[in-house]
């Protein structure tokens, strides 16, 4: 952000304000152990404290809502319901003035103020060169594998179908690449890369939670992106991430694989070679979009997923105050001026709008 080429020192001259608060480190001191609501809540209610009595705040009468933070967790941490001292997370994002503010966060609940933001990868260019020497590596890589997972089991999770997923990996020989992170090194960026680059396809089932990194990982390496739940990047990554999702992923609904209707192998194999030519250059032509840019780089001679998040956000308070400015209410949480619609119809009939 302090690279950023338009900073000002002057808050009445500002479109967006940034909030450099940073609620996943906050939280993350306080998610495991005996820690009641009073202690996880405090920093949470002493920054919109402090910041609904600065002059900023209610400039023009938006009361916050040209505010913004940025969540390098996801965003369930920070929406506990209620006080109980046994429910997880903070309630940040429940507090009035949080409910103004806008979170960018890497993995968004169904709320309109949180917007998705790409996981990081291992990939930092200083220049458009770097990235399109990138993409010409990764568009002629030879892939033997039809389809591969990096992963571990969820054993504990009951709905979870990364067991199943490895089943059938281990069972496709010649066809899967496995890499178990129970058994393997998946911290390291080289095995990571490797494996996925050397792929066609790769699984992104749900984990802890909807979203992967490994999402990105796989982009990274013009790997073809397979879903298996719609949050897992469909509703979550509206700015970086095309609308038409059959473009450049596949999805198979997981209650399919949960009760063993359907072979991965044999799925994957139905997908022509022209749409998995189609699908891999739309997959490499994301990836400046969903990567961040060294932020020591003084060349900006392309759109990162920093530039795409900031044109986004005063594309968003650009609305609500048009909004004001015609004495409409912009509402709690952004709820209207911020509004967007996604409608899916996937392979199980699964509709979702969300607004």
């Amino acid at each position: 952000m302090k690279s950023y080429d338009c900073l000002t020192n002057d808050s009445s001259l500002a479109s967006l304000i940034y909030v450099p608060f940073y609620p996943g480190f906050d939280i993350v001191r306080h998610l495991w152990g005996n820690y009641n609501t009073t202690v996880r809540d405090a920093l949470g209610f002493e920054l919109v404290s402090w910041l609904k009595n600065q002059p900023n705040w209610k400039t023009s009468g938006l009361w916050g809502r040209d505010h913004f933070f940025v969540s390098g967790r996801i965003a369930w941490d920070l929406r506990r319901p209620d006080d109980d001292d046994s429910h997880w997370g903070s309630k940040l994002m429940q507090l009035p003035e949080a409910m103004n503010m806008t979170m960018l966060s890497i993995e968004t609940t169904s709320w309109s103020n949180e917007l998705g933001i790409p996981y990081p990868t291992y990939f930092h260019p200083r220049r458009l060169k770097e990235v399109h020497r990138w993409q010409k590596r990764m568009t002629r890589q030879k892939r033997p594998y039809l389809f591969s997972f990096v992963g571990g089991p969820r054993a504990n999770m009951t709905d979870s179908i990364r067991g199943e997923l490895i089943n059938q990996c281990l069972a496709s020989r010649r066809n899967c690449k496995l890499l178990n992170c129970h058994s393997a090194n998946c911290m390291s960026p080289i095995e990571v890369l490797k494996v996925f680059r050397n792929s066609v396809f790769c699984l992104q089932p749900a984990g802890d939670s909807y979203t992967r990194r490994s999402t990105f990982d796989s982009i990274l390496a013009g790997c073809i992106p397979v879903f298996f739940h719609p949050f897992s990047a469909y509703t979550q990554y509206i700015w970086h991430l095309p609308r038409n999702y059959s473009s450049y992923s596949v999805y198979i609904p997981e209650n399919l694989v949960r009760e063993g209707r359907v072979s991965i192998r044999m799925q994957l194999l139905q997908v022509s070679k022209a749409e998995v030519v189609s699908m891999r250059q739309e997959v490499i032509n994301l990836i400046p979009k969903v990567i961040y840019r060294d932020p020591r780089s003084k060349s900006k001679d392309f759109e990162d997923a920093f530039d795409i998040a900031v044109k986004g956000m005063l594309e968003r308070v650009g609305k609500v105050r048009r909004q004001i400015e015609e004495g409409k209410d912009p509402g709690t949480g952004f709820a209207e001026p911020g509004s967007w619609k996604l409608k899916l119809k996937l392979e199980d009939g699964w509709y979702r709008e969300r607004s």
